[in-house]
């Protein structure tokens, strides 16, 4: 397919703003998205002194954060270690993870474990006294038990719980639900301030500070585990504001999403294979056997990929999950998989559990470096809006929860400080696209189902350059006549996110011409440390083009430093 607007061209806002017509908010910290990174800069900015707007797009407990089931990786027991720990985060990051931001993280998390406990998080313990140390299972990547978790399967929701009762109860504390943010203010070089809407209004923000932590982006694909709002909001917010943007090549899909077709995608957790099941394909042979030392639990990608080829081999649709191998009972173990499965008239201790895979975490996002900050002035990101170097090519299981938490806290602490710094404030009037005397109809379903199944197709786990290129022609083709029209919804808006996105996802697996990590490129399907042990980058140009740019690591090894 050709066009002459086929080449990606991206404008730096959404919409346009006038403050003589627009109500206008100021705080010192805002803070967009309410899962775990967001909420923890959002409370150690107030634990700074700063008063915090914390904007989230939909109630404070629908989060990508209240799906987790896994758990938050941390070291606890004598067997393990520090340096183990690290040692497994640079290993499945592929070479490409930051050794010093890995170290800075591992190293942190035992006092983000007892943080969230303080604010009243509960995790399973090893017994039924109150000092009973904790529970830990081990998912796929680790070479020790070390993830704490919650009611067995069901962590990132206590997780939500306990922080969403700390910001409720915070005094210098704001929370607005329901609120969208469309676009980022930059003035004078830096981030001042945000436009969104709340019931169908235009509202403006002025801030002296801002944290995006609205990351999910796993709606941009047709299979996928996170919830509907996840539209790669922050990602788009970074990138149209300026913000230089890393990894987006990077897309870790999770094996094992429940599939049975009509129904929605629920994740079925990686700590159940850590427990003893099994994936087997229809004809009962084991998928993993032979594949990878580890079996089942290989790193995802690893697992991912071996599932695809199978049901390939198969003619099959799916894979199963066999849980025999469990010790224990699985409906005590997995309380909130053995509900959801039961509403499909399976019973996990006798009937396996049909899987495939589906687009799980964005390892990409705007490059930061361990404080949050951004290459925006007055601009942070943490979590998934963000690409810190902690995961490199692909995240280790249970490190994305630890590090909301820990980077969290130093984004909020550096923003707090921030917001004491000369600040320019709003301008008055903020221009949008230029917009089409007659703007074409649209069919913004019909549009989302293309972009999502064309992400599934050729921009999924397996990669060529020939449906790459193609890929990036029809989304930025999509993306020039969208644009055309008045944005003025947040469903217009967040199709307008997820091409965004979409369109960063292409161009940099275009540009590395090699398979590492998540990323598998079926015509280079080897690793090539000479040509590619390092990260892409992305930039906005002022035409609104995206400028691709290789960067060095600051420590390029597969191994610990210390």
């Amino acid at each position: 397919m050709t066009s002459p607007a086929a080449a990606p061209r991206f404008p730096a806002a959404l919409g346009p703003f006038d403050l003589r017509r627009t109500p206008l908010l100021r705080t010192d910290v805002l803070v967009i998205g309410c899962g775990i990174a967001g909420a923890c800069a959002a409370l150690h900015a107030a634990d700074a002194g700063a008063q915090v707007l914390l904007l989230a797009k939909d109630d404070v407990d629908v989060t990508n954060t209240s799906w987790a089931q896994g758990g938050i990786a941390v070291v606890k027991r004598p067997d393990d270690s520090l340096a183990a720990h690290v040692a497994d985060t640079l290993r499945v990051g592929g070479g490409i993870a930051e050794a010093a931001i890995t170290e800075h993280v591992v190293r942190s998390a035992g006092e983000a474990v007892s943080w969230l406990e303080r604010l009243g998080a509960r995790f399973d313990r090893a017994g039924d006294a109150a000092d009973a140390p904790l529970h830990l299972s081990r998912e796929g990547g680790h070479s020790h038990a070390r993830v704490v978790h919650a009611n067995g399967d069901a962590t990132g929701r206590e997780i939500q719980r306990a922080l969403a009762a700390a910001l409720a109860n915070h005094p210098r504390i704001t929370l607005r639900p329901r609120v969208f943010v469309r676009d980022l203010v930059i003035a004078d070089g830096r981030c001042v301030g945000a436009i969104a809407l709340q019931d169908g209004e235009t509202l403006a923000v002025e801030a002296r500070a801002v944290v995006v932590a609205c990351g999910g982006t796993g709606q941009i694909y047709r299979e996928t585990t996170n919830p509907t709002g996840a539209s790669g909001d922050g990602q788009a917010l970074c990138f149209r504001a300026g913000a230089r943007m890393a990894d987006g090549e990077f897309v870790q899909f999770h094996p094992t999403t429940l599939y049975i077709a009509g129904a929605s995608r629920f994740l079925i957790s990686e700590v159940v294979r850590g427990a003893g099941a099994v994936l087997r394909d229809r004809n009962g042979e084991r998928v993993m056997r032979g594949v990878h030392p580890m079996e089942d639990l290989a790193p995802r990608d690893v697992v991912s990929r071996a599932i695809l080829d199978r049901m390939v081999a198969t003619n099959d649709t799916h894979v199963y999950l066999d849980l025999a191998g469990v010790q224990g009972d699985p409906h005590t173990l997995f309380p909130s998989i053995a509900r959801i499965c039961s509403t499909f008239d399976l019973d996990l201790a006798k009937d396996p559990i049909p899987v495939r895979p589906g687009a799980h975490y964005f390892v990409g996002g705007a490059a930061t470096d361990g404080h949050g900050r951004t290459s925006v002035p007055g601009l942070y990101a943490v979590g998934e809006a963000a690409a810190s170097g902690l995961h490199g090519a692909n995240r280790l299981a249970s490190n994305s929860l630890l590090e909301g938490a820990v980077i969290g806290k130093s984004a909020g602490a550096a923003a707090a400080a921030e917001a004491c710094q000369p600040h320019p404030g709003l301008p008055w009037l903020g221009q949008g696209p230029a917009l089409a005397n007659e703007p074409p109809r649209l069919l913004h379903d019909d549009l989302l189902y293309s972009l999502k199944s064309l992400m599934w197709r050729q921009v999924g786990l397996r990669r060529s350059a020939v449906g790459l290129e193609d890929a990036r022609q029809r989304i930025g083709y999509w993306h020039h006549y969208l644009v055309k029209a008045p944005l003025a919804t947040r469903a217009a808006c967040e199709l307008a996110n997820m091409l965004t996105v979409a369109a960063l996802v292409a161009e940099a697996a275009l540009a590395r011409a090699e398979s590492r990590g998540t990323h598998f490129r079926d015509d280079h399907p080897a690793r090539d440390d000479a040509g590619f042990c390092r990260r892409i980058f992305l930039e906005r140009l002022g035409d609104g083009a995206i400028r691709t740019a290789l960067g060095p690591l600051q420590t390029p090894t597969d191994a610990p430093t210390a």
